[in-house]
């Protein structure tokens, strides 16, 4: 298996490329536009974490953009941290990755709502910008030009490729264990302009749409029965929303990858399911088509996550590589090498291993195991699509 393990702008020092080479990666991917967070730093001298406290590019914000433009971060000392992170850890030798949020952008949200996703009753979502909106696939391409500007890097990680939906980590999240998840996958259908507007060429006029939503999310939370997996939709409907969201999912990956061009792998992070919203939103029927390789969510270890990856080996083009995405961060994995290997023989070509910068040095050891692992050899074939 190739390994990319991933990383943040400021994580990356002489420290960090000695670590990092000894831990035998194929590749590091930075952060090159992300989303708020606080990030523990429990490699530092110098403090046990950075607060992000916006959405941030972190490349020169130059004078190219239109209406939504990414904002700087203070938080750092170079206005271009990610380059200067990606050129460190080419001269040591080590192949690079950027990796880009494209739609994941709450102070855009905030500022400008009227790109934001919106639900059936009405609320925005300012984490999410709606990619049926041109002004937001502009802006993604923009993003991906600039991110790449006078860098010279092998791969392209894109992720937040597609639309965000209802459940998020937002401040102090209190709607976990509230919504099924029926009523989260129809609380994620973006009901904006846009996509109202995409409806109704498809036969659903918008206001029919938002009435069906909003009477089934009801139904669904006055049930109350949290492990609700199915809906009522009338199955045509449900089809029209659903071949809406895919076709400006088509579009935004379509126009990123014409920006990207030849000569570089681009990697996206989606799931099999196509309803899914998020970091790793639902693969349209088209994306493997337009990809070198797909990553799956694999955060959470068993039998269904290792069903998931043996059933896309089956399904996506033999052309097409297929990740899983690993977190050696938490206490989800009591045996990385072991789940690692899971992965590996149900078909995963790639280990996307989360996360160089957070996982400190009692994580190390967990992080070299999943390494040596991936390296090993497959034992039975991939199956043939």
């Amino acid at each position: 298996m190739h390994v990319t393990g991933y990383s943040y702008p400021w994580d990356v020092g002489a420290d960090f490329v000695d670590r990092v080479q000894d831990l035998g990666v194929d590749e590091v991917a930075v952060a090159v536009s992300y989303h708020s967070a606080r990030a523990a730093t429990p490699w530092s001298p110098h403090g046990t974490s950075v607060v992000a406290r916006h959405a941030a590019f972190y490349r020169p914000v130059r004078d190219c953009w239109g209406a939504l433009r990414p904002a700087a971060p203070d938080w750092v000392d170079s206005p271009d941290s990610a380059g200067d992170a990606l050129r460190a850890l080419a001269a040591a030798g080590i192949p690079t990755a950027a990796w880009l949020v494209l739609t994941h952008n709450s102070l855009l949200g905030t500022e400008f709502p009227e790109f934001a996703v919106r639900n059936c009753f009405g609320e925005r979502y300012p984490w999410a910008l709606c990619p049926a909106h041109e002004a937001v696939r502009e802006f993604a391409v923009r993003l991906t030009g600039q991110a790449l500007a006078e860098l010279d890097v092998r791969s392209v990680v894109l992720e937040a490729c597609g639309q965000l939906g209802a459940i998020h980590q937002h401040q102090h999240e209190k709607t976990d264990a509230v919504w099924s998840p029926a009523a989260a996958r129809l609380l994620s259908v973006c009901c904006c302009a846009a996509c109202t507007a995409g409806w109704a060429e498809r036969g659903v006029a918008a206001q029919t749409g938002r009435d069906l939503l909003r009477g089934e999310v009801r139904r669904l939370i006055a049930e109350g029965e949290i492990g609700t997996t199915e809906d009522r939709l009338p199955l045509e409907v449900r089809e029209v929303l659903l071949a809406g969201r895919q076709a400006t999912t088509d579009r935004l990956r379509h126009a990123v990858r014409e920006q990207i061009g030849a000569g570089r792998r681009v990697v996206l992070h989606g799931s099999t399911d196509p309803w899914a919203t998020g970091a790793l939103p639902g693969l349209t029927p088209s994306a493997a088509q337009e990809v070198d390789a797909v990553v799956l969510p694999c955060w959470n270890p068993g039998a269904e996550t290792v069903a998931t990856v043996a059933a896309a080996a089956g399904e996506l083009p033999d052309a097409v590589d297929i990740g899983g995405y690993v977190t050696a961060v938490g206490p989800e994995i009591a045996d990385i090498a072991k789940y690692v290997q899971q992965l590996r023989d149900a078909g995963a070509d790639e280990l996307h291993l989360y996360h160089l910068g957070l996982a400190g040095p009692a994580r190390w050891p967990e992080l070299r195991r999943a390494v040596e692992q991936a390296h090993q050899p497959r034992k039975p074939a991939r199956p043939v699509s």
